[in-house]
């Protein structure tokens, strides 16, 4: 009797420490539930760092948009350029920093989407390692002509292109970017046989077009302005959904090629995978709240970039729908990561 009772006074012993025990635990995840609620609703309390995976006009129209996103959130956003390797090298710094939503990046679709199929050894997984923030807007690309090419519109080339096949060459910032993939898609929707001629940049391209070394050129619009403003080169389509306000005359893509439809040059923030969904929400409406505004458009649109802002979940969304589309072009490519 004694054994037997000594027993259950053990078992019932047990089971009011068990008890204690879990309403410990519930306590302390209770408290932490506490923490980061009180966390996101005084983020940010100290300044916060935006790593740009590029650079130029890309640079100036992130210092626009971070800065009235940072008088609603209420501390500064240090713009730090890391555009080394295609932007892997910012983005790599990011994907290992602390996910508290100090530190963020500001990326492409190159670094964040085009490098995954490009490159065998990635450093980072977009999808894995990182939350969406929000969506800002995509680079307007364009295509341009040295001012010899007796064409003036895309129609007029695709016409040009299919009488001398094989005559004509096209040149991009380099293999696997959206200029080229857009140049394999207009060739598969047409049936006309260009010259592909890859650069390290865009510079370079646009440096041989000049001197007309090269026919056309698919890179972004903000590039070709000052040359075709100057009248070194002709811009003979906008490689984006409408067209641009400062080259009205100048028809789109997708004018001429019902159904065309091009890998989208975007731009967005992103944070470390792990970081609070309501710092993240936090983030997400301040930088959409700042991309929206009437003057902040204005000023980045005139540097050729169409303000399209999308919460961290509509991003979200359509990152995935771009990894998709993407992958398609460059398997019709025959493009593989090396």
């Amino acid at each position: 009797m004694k054994i037997s009772s000594y027993e259950v006074r053990r078992e019932g012993s047990g089971l009011k420490l068990k008890v204690k025990q879990s309403a410990i635990h519930a306590f302390a995840w209770m408290a932490m539930g506490t923490t980061v609620a009180a966390h996101a609703q005084t983020f940010p309390t100290k300044p916060i760092r935006m790593v740009l995976t590029i650079s130029g006009g890309g640079e100036t129209n992130a210092r626009v948009v971070m800065d009235r996103a940072s008088q609603y959130l209420g501390q500064p956003i240090i713009v730090d350029g890391q555009s080394g390797a295609g932007g892997a090298v910012g983005a790599t710094q990011v994907a290992r920093s602390a996910p508290d939503g100090y530190t963020l990046l500001y990326g492409t679709n190159s670094a964040m989407t085009l490098r995954r199929f490009l490159v065998k050894d990635m450093p980072y997984d977009t999808l894995k390692d990182f939350v969406p923030v929000a969506r800002i807007g995509e680079a307007t690309s364009a295509i341009a002509a040295t001012m010899s090419l007796p064409v003036s519109s895309i129609g007029e080339l695709i016409e040009y292109a299919r009488k001398n096949p094989g005559k004509v060459n096209y040149g991009t910032p380099g293999i696997g970017t959206t200029h080229h993939l857009s140049g394999v898609l207009i060739e598969q929707m047409t049936g006309i046989r260009m010259v592909h001629v890859p650069y390290k940049n865009a510079p370079q391209s646009e440096t041989d077009l000049v001197a007309g070394r090269v026919d056309i050129v698919f890179t972004t619009l903000s590039s070709f302005l000052p040359f075709s403003d100057s009248g070194k080169l002709k811009v003979i389509g906008i490689n984006g959904g409408q067209r641009f306000d400062k080259l009205p005359s100048v028809s789109t893509v997708i004018e001429a090629l019902p159904g065309f439809e091009r890998p989208r040059s975007w731009i967005g923030t992103f944070a470390p995978a792990g970081t609070p969904a309501a710092v993240v929400r936090r983030l997400s409406d301040e930088v959409v709240r700042a991309a929206s505004q009437p003057d902040v458009k204005a000023r980045i649109g005139g540097l050729g970039t169409l303000a399209d802002p999308a919460s961290s979940e509509e991003f979200g969304a359509f990152l995935r729908g771009d990894y998709e589309s993407v992958g398609r072009l460059m398997k019709a490519a025959g493009i593989q990561p090396e």
